[in-house]
């Protein structure tokens, strides 16, 4: 860029500091000859040195400074000054009246008769501090002491018995800290020294406004140039957390499908996690390993009748099905756990669906889950699923396969494959799998399928067909926002959530 234009182009805080760069190097005499703080001097060089009018050297060194109690006792003295002088008038001191005599606290007067008798100044007889050194002696500053006054000091620049006096004072509360110190040094390009012999005293007009407009008193004014191309500080604006952002979509895409949001708590009982959807009461899925039980604690079974006939469809005799041929037990069922699917909302909508009698009918729902999972890179004790269920006379495996195609296309997912699988209380049964182009392999979504006849009858007292799915949400989002850890969605790192993509439709 031309240097006119350049100069055109600086803003008021520019101005202000460039005729100061030709004779100071130093940020802090910089921003004391300017008369600005150094949040405005330190943003109006990075400005500088995008227009390559400066260059800007940063480095870091190690500083002892003084601590809270350091600032005080380079004021006041240290607290074995005023023992030693007290000393010094009185020859010795009965331990009980140290504090008394030498206006220390209890912690003070402790440290203060170690430190002296360290340095055989003192020593402790029959109960007192005896003063053990002359006067002369005693008289003297201790390395500690000459130490103290010449703080602020680089680190680096210590000599022996200043390093000896920085270990001994560092063993002390808040007398001293080492603080990193930054230093800057500024110096002008050949273009910077040229712009320094200018006069940058005009006053360009920043912004037009309307009241300059009706009042024409802009006319035969210059305006400042804009410089749209130089880097300026990020602005990072409050938004949702991008699982909520992700989810909110989600939401949208089953309510834009016709369905509405069906919900439920995430603490349920064994009977509408697990025996409403015949899994059988010895199944390896209700192992502890895979379930977070509740200890001591036992729910409300629903209506006698419902219980009865999921209790009939497990021992065999609903339909024809032989059911699980084992002896059901309702203390089992009164279980309390947290859910580790959405399916117990599905089953619960689908008691409620039925007394209103309310289907054809589709719902959805989207939740926390908890497994007792070994965390790894696609699995965590915590996830989130979505659920759905379609209720119709009429329903088949042919929509089932459209709703979750659809769903997925939605989601941004073209490559994902559709298999058979088993689930208890589905068939036929389904699994949906995405590719990892990264790993190479296919990743497990979920499961979906037509809940069995040994669902549905003791329900709707017939066989009804429903369709449902429940694959895991934070594993469909992975692909979206190039997660390749599925732990890194709990992960509050700041950085991560700054800069992490808003969710794109």
């Amino acid at each position: 860029m031309e240097k006119d234009k350049i100069i055109d182009a600086l803003s008021p805080i520019e101005r202000k500091i460039v005729p100061f760069l030709a004779t100071s190097k130093n940020l802090t005499e910089i921003t004391k000859k300017a008369e600005m703080d150094n949040t405005s001097a330190l943003r109006a060089l990075e400005f500088l040195k995008n227009k390559e009018i400066v260059t800007i050297k940063t480095s870091e060194k190690p500083v002892v400074d003084l601590g809270i109690n350091g600032v005080y006792y380079q004021k006041k003295g240290l607290p074995e000054r005023k023992l030693l002088q007290a000393l010094i008038e009185k020859k010795s001191i009965p331990l009980g009246e140290i504090k008394n005599v030498s206006e220390l606290n209890e912690n003070e007067a402790k440290v203060s008769v170690g430190v002296l008798k360290r340095k055989a100044l003192a020593d402790i007889k029959e109960g007192r501090v005896v003063l053990t050194a002359t006067e002369t002696e005693a008289g003297k500053e201790t390395l500690e002491e000459k130490f103290l006054k010449k703080i602020p000091i680089d680190l680096d620049a210590l000599a022996p018995e200043e390093k000896f006096a920085l270990e001994s004072l560092k063993s002390r509360k808040e007398i001293i800290e080492i603080k990193t110190e930054k230093k800057i040094e500024i110096e002008l390009t050949s273009l910077g020294k040229e712009i320094v012999k200018e006069d940058l005293s005009e006053n360009l007009i920043e912004q037009l406004t309307s009241k300059m407009i009706n009042s024409e008193n802009w006319k035969g004014k210059k305006f400042r140039r804009y410089d749209i191309v130089s880097p300026v500080p990020r602005i990072y604006g409050g938004k949702r957390h991008f699982v909520n952002q992700a989810t909110d979509y989600a939401k949208r895409i089953w309510l834009d499908m016709g369905f509405k949001e069906m919900t439920g708590g995430m603490v349920v009982n064994s009977f509408w996690n697990f025996d409403a959807l015949f899994t059988a009461q010895d199944h390896p899925v209700r192992e502890m390993q895979d379930t977070f039980y509740i200890k001591g604690l036992k729910g409300k079974l629903p209506d006698k009748k419902l219980v009865e006939n999921v209790k009939k469809a497990h021992e065999g005799g609903i339909d024809g099905s032989k059911g699980w041929e084992y002896k059901f037990d309702e203390e089992i069922s009164k279980r309390i756990l947290l859910r580790p699917h959405t399916t117990c909302i599905s089953i619960k909508t689908l008691k409620e669906i039925a007394d209103r009698k309310e289907f054809p009918v589709k719902y959805f729902a989207l939740g926390k889950c908890f497994r007792n999972e070994t965390v790894d890179w696609k699995h965590g004790f915590e996830f989130n699923q979505t659920e759905g269920i379609v209720i119709d006379e009429n329903a088949n495996l042919r929509q089932l396969l459209g709703y979750l195609v659809e769903f997925f296309k939605k989601m941004g997912y073209e490559k994902i494959r559709i298999r058979p699988s088993f689930f208890a209380y589905t068939e036929p049964s389904l699994e949906i799998d995405c590719w990892v182009e990264e790993r190479k392999e296919w990743l497990e979504l979920g499961g979906a399928g037509m809940f069995r006849p040994e669902v549905t009858i003791p329900i709707f007292g017939r066989h009804i067909p429903v369709l449902a799915w429940g694959p895991g949400f934070d594993r469909i989002i992975m692909q979206a926002y190039n997660i390749k850890d599925l732990r890194e969605t709990y992960k509050n790192n700041i950085t991560k959530l700054r800069d992490i993509k808003f969710w794109s439709e």
